[in-house]
């Protein structure tokens, strides 16, 4: 949306539109550190991607008492410096960014990770922050992620509105290979509701995916990081193992599947977006059955139909089980653990006895589970069509 465009509002009974009201932040008593900044952190992707956001008011800075707005991960591990203004850019918010983004570039992995755990113990009720940095950065170990690396920040400009001075600075500074953004943010007024308008201004978005691909130098250091590649081949040669010794057990489970650099396997289960799942790391070997589909509440419930039969389930496995219902993720999934050094050869061997044994125990007692309550969901999404299916079952 450029700046002398308008937002209409569609009257459907008389057949046209009537413009909605552009509004100040401060004129509606918003302001930048309560309501901005408190949006984006609970609303990353509205900045356009997945953000991890690790802290606000950052002030982890040597011999300085200054604070950026937010500091977060990207998906692919790079440091995001966001600054939030309110009505007006001002005219250094981009010698602001700047100096805030110098100032972390020097942050380690520990450190950053550090910054993180003190941000969820500070506003999120604790946690782990390897767990969650590996879940977004969907890495099986904190050791593989790549965290801050090289030049690779980046900066996002939040306002209602950027100064020509600050727009100009910006448009050298990315032809400079400098990764940054300048996003307008405004509100409307639509009776008692406000809407805000987010718009990527620069770069245009035609050019985007030159501003937030990784360079060539970027991507050759990312990919040739020795700990990560040393982990892929690894991966790669285990499950080549693996596959070998499944083909001459007759398991077909996975007689499709192919060796991977990645940590985990999926084969179908018959049920869409419910794969069983071989995972493969340092410390520990997984066997899962997930619940995985883009509707998050499809999979709670089907995970809590699973779950009515949890004692049952574990008495005929034999085993106790983890049942990971994800509140705060879209799937869910029943797991079963066992601790192995897995980056030690001599140990594929049982490792593989392990999951061969205990995936075909999975397929074997929840496949009549997915059957059952696969069916009754096949073409509904609500938990009551569950209920009436099995009750029609009983």
């Amino acid at each position: 949306m450029n700046k002398n465009s308008n937002v209409f509002k569609v009257d459907r009974n008389t057949n046209r539109i009537n413009p909605l009201k552009k509004r100040r932040f401060s004129d509606l008593g918003f302001k930048e550190r309560d309501h901005i900044q408190e949006w984006l952190v609970h609303q990353s992707n509205a900045l356009g991607e997945d953000l991890l956001i690790i802290q606000k008011e950052f002030d982890g800075f040597d011999d300085t008492r200054e604070r950026l707005d937010l500091l977060a991960l990207d998906k692919a591990g790079n440091l995001v410096i966001i600054e939030n203004k309110l009505d007006d850019s001002g005219r250094d918010v981009v010698w602001q960014s700047l100096k805030y983004t110098a100032y972390v570039s020097r942050l380690t992995k520990g450190q950053i990770v550090d910054i993180y755990q003190q941000y969820l113990v500070t506003y999120e009720g604790g946690g782990l922050s390897t767990d969650k940095i590996c879940e977004f950065l969907e890495v099986d170990d904190i050791d593989e992620a790549v965290l801050n690396s090289g030049n690779s920040q980046r900066i996002m400009l939040v306002a209602g509105h950027f100064r020509k001075e600050v727009t100009a600075t910006v448009l050298w500074l990315i032809s400079r290979g400098v990764r940054i953004q300048c996003f307008r943010i405004t509100p409307f007024s639509l009776e008692n509701d406000v809407l805000l308008d987010i718009d990527l201004i620069i770069p245009p978005p035609e050019a985007t995916d030159y501003m937030i691909g990784i360079s060539s130098k970027e991507n050759e250091e990312a990919t040739v990081q020795g700990v990560q590649k040393e982990r892929h081949q690894i991966r790669f040669n285990f499950w080549s193992h693996l596959l070998t010794i499944f083909r001459n057990k007759n398991i077909e489970l996975y007689s499709n599947v192919s060796p991977t650099k990645d940590h985990w396997i999926n084969a179908g289960s018959g049920l869409s977006g419910c794969p069983y799942s071989l995972v493969f790391g340092k410390s520990e070997s997984r066997v899962e059955l997930s619940f995985s589909r883009g509707d998050t509440l499809w999979n709670k419930s089907i995970f809590d139909k699973f779950y009515e039969h949890k004692d049952e389930i574990e008495h005929a496995i034999g085993k106790k089980l983890e049942w990971k219902r994800l509140d705060d993720k879209k799937s869910s999934r029943i797991v079963l653990t066992h601790s192995f050094d897995g980056f030690d050869k001599n140990n594929w061997s049982t490792i593989v006895e392990w999951m061969a044994e205990n995936i075909l125990l999975f397929q074997k007692v929840l496949s009549p589970y997915l059957d059952k309550y696969g069916q009754a969901m096949k073409n509904s999404h609500s938990e009551d069509s569950l209920n009436m299916e099995e009750d029609q079952m009983e």
